[in-house]
């Protein structure tokens, strides 16, 4: 499947806020988005007012960056979550954030969610005590995740963790940082999922 592999930063500064898409960086002084508040490009500091429809583009495509799918697979989810009970757009998030790739980020086993994809990807995470590599995999609640043998050697994972412990966990999941282990506990309400983004610009998006 293809994937962005462009500079991560120019996605933020296109958006005109913070994205989180390169981890410890974005907190810091060197984040582009402090550095350069206005979008990429020749024309970037001339572009003028959105219209209802651009609006409604631009959130999708937040979306679609901050969790690293591409346009096919995130109208799947759309439609997957039309067919549940709830408001459309909450119930899309929560299937987005029961991800793997996403969880593993949460739980603080990684600097950013790319990381954390490519780190399923080498099976470095088993869920249930099973080796699990796809990042699109969707937990349940009660499910547990813990790195693998090879996976709690990383240095990598363990400097995520160490950061991670200093900021805090999402009370929807347990970490235990000693043993590379956590558990979804529960799907997050939308209080709990803290992304700046309006979920029915999305659903109007698609609605057209």
């Amino acid at each position: 499947m293809a994937r962005y592999t462009g500079a991560l930063c120019r996605l933020c500064r296109r958006e005109g806020e913070k994205l989180f898409l390169k981890g410890a960086r974005c907190y810091t002084e060197k984040c582009a988005v402090e550095k350069r508040k206005y979008a990429p490009g020749q024309h970037g500091q001339k572009r003028g007012k959105l219209s209802d429809y651009g609006m409604q583009l631009r959130e999708k495509q937040k979306v679609r960056r901050i969790y690293g799918i591409m346009e096919g697979q995130f109208r799947i989810y759309f439609e997957k979550a039309a067919g549940h009970k709830g408001a459309t757009g909450e119930v899309l998030l929560q299937l987005l954030e029961r991800r793997l790739d996403n969880v593993i980020y949460r739980a603080g086993f990684a600097a950013n969610r790319r990381e954390a994809r490519q780190l399923v990807r080498h099976g470095f995470f088993v869920v249930n005590g099973k080796k699990v590599d796809i990042p699109s995999y969707l937990l349940k609640p009660g499910d547990s995740i813990e790195a693998s043998e090879s996976g709690k050697g990383l240095q990598a994972i363990s400097d995520s963790l160490s950061i991670a412990e200093h900021r805090g966990f999402p009370d929807w999941i347990e970490v235990n940082t000693q043993k590379m282990a956590g558990r979804f506990v529960r799907i997050p309400s939308r209080d709990e999922i803290q992304l700046p983004v309006h979920e029915q610009l999305i659903v109007e998006f698609y609605s057209k």
